[in-house]
Order: structure tokens, then sequence, then C-alpha cells
């Protein structure tokens, strides 16, 4: 048994950006996972989950935290809002799903609730699941999300269906290119799921540095603008995270973010932990996060 136990993690796949020792620590294995559910009366760290639609993206929250969890609405809106948590390496870690979304423009309200969690709620990571067979398309959110913050892991998930079509992903050559943690993963087999507890962790705790990958403009006008605007912005909402990302927005006409400056609220649209607990539950559900 214990030699079938070390060929399965031998073939596993390794996470790439997380060093080999540390993947190897006994606090790295994914037997010392506790799924929590919704027994969450206090964490240690807040853990969003992004990723486009028909990713994985709830088998994996599924994955790290069971099939209970809380369900209800984001405060104010009608989409629906999961939450569970996990136990893992002595810390407990709160994880929120965000709504499946393609991009973070907020061209839509799924976009905007996704984008507003990233970008104010500062969450200590953010897990971006991805289709390893549809790379291309899926990069596009790992971009936008990598402008915001730098406490990224990308879950290179359904690695089984780019072997089925035949096709080769690197996950080092693509941490290495996106300068953060990239875990292989079939979360649905839970393969890849202890290499991505392990970057997890590594990056809530401040063990991995990240230094992800910025899109460059190359246009002297545009950095100008750019700079000019942070400054103001700096000024008038000190509490922004990140106010280049906010300069870039309003530059690119994005109308909830003009119109929160006008009105002078963007500094309002920061969470605080006591808003990371208000979900509006309004009940507990055993189906994938989904109100019944």
């Amino acid at each position: 048994m214990d030699q079938k136990i070390n060929n399965k993690q031998q073939k596993g796949s390794k996470v790439a950006g997380v060093s080999a020792d540390c993947a190897s620590c006994p606090v790295h294995h994914a037997a010392n996972l506790k799924k929590l559910g919704v027994d969450m009366e206090s964490w240690d760290f807040v853990v969003a989950l992004a990723g486009n639609p028909n990713t994985g993206k709830s088998t994996v929250f599924n994955a790290l935290t069971g099939l209970k969890q809380h369900t209800g609405n984001w405060p104010g809106k009608t989409v629906t809002r999961a939450e569970g948590g996990f136990e893992y390496g002595d810390n407990r870690y709160k994880l929120v799903d965000l709504p499946g979304t393609y991009s973070l423009l907020a061209t839509s309200l799924d976009e905007e609730i996704a984008r507003d969690f990233i970008l104010f709620a500062q969450p200590d990571v953010t897990i971006v699941v991805v289709d390893a067979s549809r790379l291309e398309r899926n990069l596009n959110l790992v971009l936008q999300v990598l402008e915001i913050t730098n406490r990224v892991v990308i879950c290179l998930n359904l690695m089984d269906e780019a072997d089925r079509h035949q096709m080769k992903v690197d996950p080092r050559r693509l941490a290495r290119d996106l300068g953060v943690p990239v875990v292989p993963t079939v979360a649905r087999y839970d393969e890849g799921l202890e290499e991505l507890l392990a970057a997890i962790h590594e990056v809530a705790n401040g063990e991995t540095l990240a230094k992800p990958y910025q899109v460059k403009y190359d246009n002297p006008k545009l950095d100008r603008a750019v700079s000019q605007l942070v400054t103001q912005i700096e000024d008038a909402f000190p509490q922004v995270p990140n106010a280049r990302w906010v300069a870039l927005r309003l530059l690119d006409g994005d109308e909830r973010i003009i119109k929160a400056v006008v009105d002078g609220e963007l500094g309002e649209l920061t969470y605080t932990r006591d808003d990371l607990e208000g979900a509006s539950v309004s009940h507990v559900s055993n189906k994938s996060g989904f109100a019944q």
C-alpha cells in the first residue's frame, strides 16, 4: 500500500514556482487538509477563487472546502455568492468563490463583482483557475488579475483534457513567463491538490514572492497620463490599494470607476474584515455553491 501511495505521489504534477524542498515538507501533504465547509467562525487568510466559466472552478472549490458551504447573494446584488473554508498547515482559510467571468473590465455585473473583490477586498491569495486545453482564451483574465495583485496562484486545471487533445503545456515555463506559481491539476480526480495547497500556503504566508508579468503599453503619452492620474488618485483616495489600475480604468472609460471617483465613493469600495463576514447568507447548501 505504501509503495502504491509513493508511486502515485511520484507521478503527480509538481507545482511550478514553489521549491521542491518546500513541496516535500510534511506540512505540504494533502492529508493535512481539513475541509471546514461552513464552520468558519474565524480565519487567518482570505482566498479568492476566480476563473472563466467551465474551467472546473466549482470542482476546485468543493475539493478544498467540501460540499457544504454558505450561499447567498452579494450585498446589494442578485448574483449568488458562495463561501467555504479549509484548514491547512496550522492556518484557517476562508475561500470566496467569485462569479465566473472572462475579464475584469466590468461590462457585466459578474465582472464588476469579481473585479471589485480582488481590488478592494485585497484577498491574501487569488487563485485563478484556467482550462489547460483553452489556455490562450483563459490567459486574458490571468493578465488582468496580475495587473491588480501579485498574490496569485494559477490553477492549471483540466490537464487531462489537454492531454486528450494532444496539447503540451509546460507549467514551469508558464510560471517563469507569468512570474507566479502555476499548479497543473485535474481537480475532479484530486490530482495536483497537494501542490495547489502548498502554493496557496506559500503565497499566503509570504514565503513565495511573486514578480508578476505586467503588460507594457509602450506609449509615452499614456505613461504620462497614468502618472498624473495616479498622483491625483493617491491624494484624493489614499486608502485605494492600486491607484495605477484605477487610473488605467479611468482612461479606458470605465463608467463604474468614473462614477465612484466623481461621487467621492471610490475609497468606500474598500472592504473591511467585517464586510467579508457579511455574505447575506440565506441558508447552507449541499450543492456546489448554488442557492436552492
